[in-house]
């Protein structure tokens, strides 16, 4: 009896040992996503304010976006296919269910470690969402396989949803467009979603990688769409019932690379855009309805195999100039105005995220004119993927790593 219950004890020890070992294991490389309050730059001087950095948020997979409701809670999307609400002043985190598929990358290496770029992007709260309760998001849609090239087995195309909460799910979901052709997954999604106040949403699609589409009116990849708020092209796009009558109604602004800043400036109504060029040669655009932003016929940037020169040269008839370019490639993210805030100088400028230089660039905006002002943090807080300022008046910024986080920009007197 007693040589039987040490075995038993044995067996169990060895078992458990190896439960121990297959839970460490399996947990290896995984982070939880927490609140904290972590200061991570102190009392730095820039040009015209004297701010501080803290971590509020921490162990996101590859975030794409922060944004707010009403009450002040935080959601954040990561480009894995997850969405979060974040009750920062009780520490409490909620992975919220119910999205739709999404394609993402198995790895989800990010795209200079060989990743692609597909997977759960924008997500921005009706400017009614007090009363209509609907949240909208962004995201890679996989499709059939019969718009592909290649041995590719599906198609991908960036999609726009909303959907409404309901004790930590989504639910109503509703896609209210997908971009048709779907094409090979990989490249160049876009995408960042804004409300002009009319009724209506605007939202980016990249040109998928491909070039072409992006000066093909029947294509909509390489553009800025608008919609109806429920879905639907709007009236008075510009490219309705224009000759030869098959061109997309959904279309606002066409030639562009993949736009991934997108921010309206509430004193003016003007809409402005940060733009991925191809090797060097990012863009500032300020958004016209109808406009040709050239790309690829038009290009600041060259080959990143060969460094030949793309397109006809850096201007051509029709085609809107930027109005301002980053000559040397930083890639450009999250584009937020500043008004109103906790940082006075900071009054009307604008913040554009970039991912290569790890920094923010700080502009000025005087009307329809911008001049490059300011690089913050450069390769401090990591590579930026969105900027936004928060309810409470201050900037916050979000980092493509594979442990993100969401960072508070805040004066430090």
């Amino acid at each position: 009896m007693k040589l039987r219950r040490q075995s038993h004890t044995f067996l169990w020890a060895c078992f458990s040992y190896f439960l121990f070992t297959f839970l460490t294991l399996s947990q290896e490389g995984v982070t939880q996503v927490n609140v904290i309050n972590e200061t991570v730059i102190e009392n730095t001087e820039t040009k015209e304010a004297k701010v501080k950095v803290t971590k509020v948020v921490e162990g996101l997979e590859h975030p794409w976006a922060v944004n707010w409701l009403p009450d002040g809670k935080m959601i954040v999307t990561e480009r894995p296919g997850k969405m979060y609400l974040i009750d920062i002043s009780e520490g409490k985190v909620t992975e919220l269910k119910g999205l739709p598929k999404i394609d993402t990358d198995e790895d989800q290496l990010s795209a200079p470690d060989g990743g692609n770029q597909g997977g759960l992007m924008d997500v921005v709260p009706h400017p009614d969402y007090s009363s209509n309760g609907w949240i909208y998001f962004t995201y890679s849609s996989p499709g059939d396989d019969d718009a592909v090239t290649g041995d590719y087995d599906y198609a991908t195309g960036t999609a726009l949803a909303r959907a409404k909460l309901d004790d930590g799910e989504l639910v109503e979901v509703e896609t209210l467009y997908a971009q048709v052709p779907r094409t090979n997954p990989g490249r160049h999604y876009g995408s960042r979603i804004i409300f002009p106040g009319d009724g209506t949403v605007l939202f980016s699609i990249g040109d998928r990688g491909l070039r072409w589409p992006s000066q093909d009116l029947t294509d909509p990849a390489g553009s800025i769409i608008r919609l109806k708020e429920d879905g639907g092209a709007v009236e008075d796009n510009p490219f309705v019932d224009m000759v030869p009558g098959n061109l997309r109604p959904e279309i606002y602004s066409y030639g562009h690379r993949n736009n991934q800043g997108l921010a309206i400036d509430s004193r003016t109504g003007n809409i402005w855009t940060t733009e991925h060029g191809p090797n060097g040669g990012d863009l500032l655009h300020l958004i016209e309805k109808g406009g040709n932003y050239g790309w690829p016929q038009v290009a600041f940037g060259k080959e990143y195999s060969t460094r030949e020169k793309i397109g006809i040269g850096k201007e051509a008839p029709g085609v809107k100039p930027p109005k301002h370019i980053w000559k040397e490639s930083m890639a450009p993210s999250g584009l937020s105005f500043y008004h109103q805030g906790n940082i006075p100088a900071w009054e009307g400028q604008l913040f554009a995220g970039s991912l290569y230089r790890e920094a923010i660039y700080r502009i000025k905006i005087d009307g329809d004119e911008a001049s490059r002002e300011e690089e913050l943090f450069k390769e401090e807080i990591g590579r930026i993927r969105d900027v936004r300022q928060g309810p409470d008046g201050n900037l916050y910024v979000v980092t493509d790593e594979g442990n993100g986080g969401v960072f508070r920009i805040e004066s430090a007197d």
